[in-house]
């Protein structure tokens, strides 16, 4: 079964589940899925997964996402974005660059996060979004997220283009909105490129025009990456053929350090694991006193697909 993952180029006005929907009908791949949504007046890199690396998406959603945004500010919107309905308005004329620069910065850190009235979030098992277009407001929490960094790359009024990367489950648009609230003028999401998601770059993104193409010449599987690319900042265990039996077969490991000094794995730590052969077979987790638990196999010896650690 073929396995892996594209990093495509989302182009604006086109949905996620859009884009999932034709690398389906263009690969034959039924099992497919995005590591993280763009809104559709968003671009940029738009990890798809295919396959076995669909196992990979909780990791990749949590990892660090870089954005573009523009901004534009003197007037609000109900969904903080320019698609939807302007709900107060500002003028905008009087603020400075200086004042920007200090209210983006402000947000640098953990910050508490109201989200969009217009997202997916759930409130009594129905998306917020279904009560908002119903014209009700059920109560929403704010929420503990991270931004890492959040720059200023240029501002000329009314329009603030600010360069950041942020953690899991953090709006850009309650970011915009947010903004327009601290300069006291209103603001909205205007554009948004999603630069990076994990170690998807948009320098190295796929365009569908090029999907499409390799489609046809039935090249496509040359664009993939391995599902274990998304894991190449962790630690690796490479393990001999008993190991890797007892893994395949969802049995607790009892594994030695390679090296004497090295110091004992943090609780819950997790590993990839590798056959002596350099095939990828799974997810390690640390369970204490030298004892690792597969949290994910992707590899049996009987039926052991090839799931190279290195990009296709």
């Amino acid at each position: 079964m073929t396995s892996g993952i594209l990093n495509v180029n989302k182009p604006p006005g086109m949905t996620s589940f859009a884009v999932v929907s034709l690398v389906r009908r263009l690969t034959g791949v039924r099992r497919v899925g995005h590591a993280g949504t763009l809104d559709p007046i968003a671009d940029g890199v738009l990890p798809i997964c295919l396959g076995q690396a669909t196992r990979i998406v909780e990791y990749l959603v949590s990892s660090p996402k870089g954005y573009y945004a523009t901004i534009r500010l003197g007037a609000a919107t109900d969904t903080y974005d320019s698609e939807g309905r302007v709900t107060a308005t500002g003028d905008p004329s009087g603020v400075t660059r200086a004042e920007v620069e200090s209210a983006l910065e402000s947000f640098v850190g953990e910050i508490e996060q109201l989200p969009p009235l217009y997202s997916a979030l759930k409130f009594e098992g129905k998306p917020l979004y279904r009560y908002a277009r119903a014209g009700k407001e059920p109560p929403r929490r704010a929420r503990t997220v991270s931004v890492y960094s959040l720059a200023l790359r240029k501002f000329e009024t009314p329009l603030v283009e600010a360069e950041m990367e942020v953690g899991r489950g953090t709006y850009v648009r309650s970011l915009a909105h947010d903004l327009g609230e601290r300069l006291g003028c209103h603001a909205h999401l205007e554009r948004l490129t999603r630069l990076r998601s994990g170690p998807f770059r948009l320098a190295d993104a796929i365009s569908l025009d090029t999907l499409q193409r390799a489609a046809d010449a039935g090249s496509w599987e040359d664009l993939l990456h391995a599902g274990d690319f998304v894991l190449e900042s962790w630690h690796a265990a490479l393990l001999a053929e008993a190991h890797t039996r007892e893994l395949c077969q969802g049995q607790t490991l009892l594994l030695e350090p390679a090296r004497r000094e090295q110091p004992e794995p943090a609780p819950d730590t997790l590993c990839r694991a590798y056959s002596d052969e350099g095939e990828f077979l799974g997810i390690l987790h640390y369970r204490g006193a030298g004892r690792w638990q597969p949290e994910k196999v992707f590899a049996t010896r009987e039926n052991s697909p090839k799931f190279a650690s290195d990009s296709a």
